[in-house]
């Protein structure tokens, strides 16, 4: 990553913060709304809203 976060693991590659895999501007990441991310981040970050809205159509 290039950013500095105080809730990023370094060691296990992971948000401290939301107990996951770090993808910065995520929902509930200290950073949402408050940075623009690359293009690629963008397809993860709708990657990530679209299994939360699989899951929660199922449950």
């Amino acid at each position: 990553m290039t950013f500095s976060c105080k809730n990023y693991d370094y060691n296990e590659d992971q948000c401290l913060k939301l107990k996951v895999d770090c993808v910065p501007g995520r929902p509930g990441c200290v950073l949402e709304g408050k940075v623009k991310v690359s293009e690629d981040l963008a397809q993860r970050l709708k990657e990530l809203e679209d299994k939360a809205a699989a899951r929660k159509k199922r449950g």
